[in-house]
Parts: C-alpha cells; sequence; structure tokens
C-alpha cells in the first residue's frame, strides 16, 4: 500500500474522497465542522507538496436529485477559512463537462470541491460506469473518509478498480482511523476494557460477541444495561428493555463467563419517573427499580466501580454513552467515564473513542484531546469491530497485496 505521507504528490490532481457529511441549521449555517476540520491534513499535505485536490462528498440523503438543501455549495466558504484562505472553486455537478473542465483547468495548489455525490442514484449503487467519469477527474485517488468506508459506494470503494497500485491511498484520516483499530482489536495491551452503551443490546450484539475473544473486561450502561438485568432476574420498573433480546443477554453473559471476560454491569442507577430534564430523581440499587421509575443513567456505586475497572486498563474502547446526558440531571455517568478514560489515556493507556454519541459526549465535556483517539466514522467503526469487511478499506489494501 502506497503511504500517503512518502508520496510527493508534485505535479498531481489528486481525487480525495472526504466525508463532508456535516449538520447544517436552516440558514445552511454549518453546526459542528469535526468531520471537516479530521481531514485539512490530508489537503494541505497535497497543497504544500505542489499537487492540486479535487474534493468528493455527500452530503444527507437528497431522495430526488439536486436540492439547495443537500447542496456542499454551502461548504465552500468554512472549507476555504480552515485551509487558512485558499480559494476553494466549486463545480455544480460532479460528473459531466463542466466538473471535468474544471478539474482538467486546475493549477497546482487549488482546490475543486464537486455537487453531492448523492444526487445520483448511481452513487450508492456502486455504478461502475458512474465511478469511472469520477475517476478520469484525478491521477491519483485518496480515500479519506473513514466514515462511509463501510459502503460499497462508488466513490468509496468501485472507483478504486480504476487506478492502479500506487495510484491509490488512504489520506491522514484513514490511515489514522485504521492504525487506531488495529491497534484495539489486533494489537491490545490487556487488561483490555471495552464501554459500550447507548439504548439498545440488538445495535450492539455483534460487537460484544466479537470482543469476548479480546477484551479482559467489558462495562455496560445506558438503556441496554436493563435488558441484562432484567434477564439475570432483577425488576427494572418503566426502564428501557428489549424483551425479545433477554435470552441473547443471557447467552452473552454465559459465553462471557465461559472465556473468563468479566462484565460489568450498573449496581445502581440514577432513576426518574419520567424521560423529561425536569423529572423527579432518586437512586436505586439497579435490578430493584420500583414501579413507574426508569432508569435514566448510572449511579454513584456503578461510576466508581467503572471508572475503577477503566484506570486500571492498558487498552480502552469506548461505544457509546452511559445514560440520557443530552440531559444535565443524566450526564453524570457520561461524564464519570470520559474523566476515567483520560486519566487512564494520561497514566499511559491507549484509548479510542467512536460511535456518533460518545464522540458528542467527549466534545461536549472538553475531552476530546485528553483521549488517544476520536473516530469519525459511527457505522464504520462499529462494523469494523464486529469483525466485517470494509469495502473503502479492502478497496485500497487489496490493491497493495
Amino acid at each position: 500500500m502506497s503511504q500517503f505521507s512518502d508520496h510527493n504528490f508534485k505535479g498531481e490532481k489528486a481525487l480525495i474522497r472526504v466525508d463532508f457529511n456535516v449538520p447544517l441549521d436552516k440558514d445552511y449555517r454549518i453546526t459542528d465542522d469535526t468531520r471537516m476540520r479530521a481531514t485539512i491534513p490530508t489537503i494541505q499535505k497535497i497543497l504544500k507538496d505542489g499537487g492540486s485536490v479535487i474534493l468528493m462528498s455527500h452530503l444527507g440523503r437528497p431522495k430526488d436529485g439536486p436540492t439547495e438543501k443537500y447542496s456542499l455549495k454551502h461548504l465552500v466558504n468554512h472549507l476555504s477559512d480552515l485551509l487558512g484562505g485558499v480559494t476553494v472553486k466549486f463545480a455544480d455537478d460532479c460528473i459531466g463537462a463542466s466538473a471535468a473542465e474544471q478539474a482538467a483547468s486546475l493549477q497546482p495548489g487549488e482546490v475543486l470541491l464537486l455537487e453531492n455525490l448523492r444526487f445520483y442514484k448511481e452513487e450508492e449503487k456502486g455504478d461502475p460506469a458512474f465511478a469511472e467519469k469520477l475517476s478520469k477527474l484525478g491521477d491519483i485517488y485518496v480515500n479519506d473518509a473513514f466514515g462511509t468506508a463501510h459502503r460499497a459506494h462508488a466513490s468509496t470503494a468501485v472507483i478504486a478498480n480504476n487506478f492502479p497500485a500506487g495510484k491509490k491511498m488512504f489520506g491522514y484520516v484513514m490511515e489514522g482511523e485504521v492504525s487506531s483499530a488495529e491497534k484495539v482489536m489486533h494489537e491490545a495491551q490487556k487488561p483490555f476494557t471495552a464501554i459500550i452503551g447507548g439504548a439498545k443490546v440488538s445495535d450492539k450484539i455483534l460487537i460484544i460477541e466479537n470482543l469476548l475473544d479480546r477484551a479482559t473486561d467489558i462495562i455496560i450502561g445506558g438503556g441496554m444495561s436493563y435488558t441484562f438485568l432484567k434477564a439475570q432476574g432483577g425488576t427494572i420498573g418503566n426502564s428501557l428493555c428489549e424483551e425479545d433480546r433477554i435470552d441473547t443477554a443471557l447467552e452473552l453473559l454465559k459465553k462471557a463467563e465461559a472465556k473468563g471476560v468479566c462484565i460489568h454491569l450498573p449496581s445502581d442507577s440514577v432513576i426518574a419517573d419520567k424521560f423529561a430534564a425536569d423529572a423527579d430523581t432518586s437512586s436505586s440499587p439497579s435490578n430493584h427499580i420500583p414501579d413507574g421509575w426508569m432508569g435514566l443513567d448510572i449511579g454513584a456505586n456503578a461510576c466508581e466501580q467503572f471508572s475503577n475497572c477503566i484506570k486500571r486498563s492498558k487498552t480502552i474502547l469506548w461505544n457509546g454513552p452511559m445514560g440520557v446526558f443530552e440531559m444535565e440531571k443524566f450526564q453524570h455517568g457520561t461524564k464519570a467515564i470520559a474523566t476515567a478514560i483520560a486519566a487512564a489515556t494520561d497514566a499511559g493507556a491507549f484509548s479510542l473513542v467512536g460511535g456518533g454519541d460518545s464522540v458528542a459526549a467527549v466534545n461536549q465535556f472538553g475531552f476530546a484531546d485528553k483521549v488517544s483517539y476520536v473516530s469519525t466514522g459511527g457505522g464504520a467503526l462499529l462494523e469494523y469491530f464486529e469483525g466485517k469487511t470494509l469495502p473503502g478499506i479492502a478497496a485500497i489494501n487489496d490493491a497493495a497485496k
């Protein structure tokens, strides 16, 4: 595989698949530019080498072709600012004559942003003819969009077939994501603690199963923990529970025991009389929640128990919050986990935070620079940890074999 940092892009037009799928408000202002900022070093390296850059991305899920709401033109000015004032040209299509002309006339040091790839149905279908049209715009293909690496779309995987080995590679974002994920899954120092939270067991079954062969400890928090607690015979009041997953939860607990993996469930919970920011709250053992009450965060004892486990770990994976951290009354548990991970990282542990809500939490609480790596790819990271092959990674790696 060509190493991005070793490659000299002088005189080359680099066609980069970026993940600029950022949230916009009703006035088309970007409300979170994390994904855009992540890919700036990749773009700057190419420009510094004396190459030019053609950027392609999707935005949202447009249903019927081009719409104002999903146009990437709304990102041009902010992208220019992030690049230190470099003028960003915009092509009002991603294929066709005007895009081809603008790409062809691009000079070293210049940047061109193409219109939303998903204005064409062929993108998500992984259409080879569409991928070939895109490929003709650049001399070299750089995939820097880990957030879409689990999709076999035209611009994320199929396009690589049009470039020879040495002319397709990962950018810095992809390199960082892949090496961090590999470090956790295949080179983890023990003790290895995986913290899995969120609402549903069903979303996390495969990841937990895959981690049973790797982790020493698995901490389960958030809404999904109550399905496990009920499976053990606990009473959980009105807490979230997937009744059809109770047998699955029991099965996972048995498998963990057989493999010598310690599963940690919250011993106590912050409970509320309704799902609302102004709810009355109390605390309760997690397996004795009274009727009419629901667990919305892990309790003080669970915070301490989980934190102690995290602080003695050498490798940490965090995917999913411990409670409804968007509401102030129920954010203490998630914040305690973030604090413990930061302390463990400071003491030499390797920590990877991934999955939309965990990333939102570390950003909200100001811990993003206190962990080893924050992943930009929610669904892609999950599928990687479930043991699946990601088409966007395979398309580049297979060429290197």
